[in-house]
């Protein structure tokens, strides 16, 4: 399931996301600051923004909690076995959304290694040979409640108390 080429940039795309989520906590994971997050941080001065170089992250940063966690310019610099327990570590222990911009031939990621961390391909951007694509993830919409999980269908309510087996 791959997403439609963007008309946006990746810029307007990052500054969406941030102004959408509004983090008061934000970790930046990349090699390099990027516009949107500059424009945010004079919109927003009381955010919070930790940056940390590709790789594992320092133990300070390790310990804490973030609304958001961007990783821009961040999986080029890393073997593809260190992105992805960088990656897999921010999901489970230090942010519930996740945006991901990723040039997939710079660093020989498939989708498929995203969609194994439960990141969905949100836009694709292209200028010239170049194309990013931005991968999200959002605990509050992972996976849609199914109609059976609730009440009525639980265990045959009807019949407690009636039958011992």
């Amino acid at each position: 399931m791959s997403a439609d080429m963007s008309t946006r940039t990746p810029q307007q795309a990052l500054a969406a996301l941030l102004d959408r989520y509004a983090p008061a906590q934000l970790l930046l994971i990349g090699a390099s600051d990027f516009p949107a997050l500059a424009a945010f941080k004079a919109a927003h001065p009381e955010t919070q923004v930790a940056q940390a170089a590709p790789g594992p992250l320092p133990a300070a940063l390790a310990a804490r909690r973030f609304d958001l966690a961007l990783a821009v310019d961040c999986l080029e610099h890393l073997p593809k076995r260190d992105g992805l327990n960088l990656l897999g570590g921010i999901r489970n222990l230090n942010a519930s959304r996740i945006a991901v911009l990723a040039d997939l031939s710079a660093c020989g990621w498939q989708e498929t290694d995203f969609f194994s961390l439960a990141l969905q391909a949100s836009e694709r951007f292209q200028r010239d040979e170049q194309v990013l694509t931005l991968f999200t993830y959002d605990l509050l919409d992972y996976k849609q409640v199914p109609d059976w999980l609730n009440s009525r269908f639980w265990a045959n309510p009807e019949n407690f108390g009636k039958y011992w087996w």
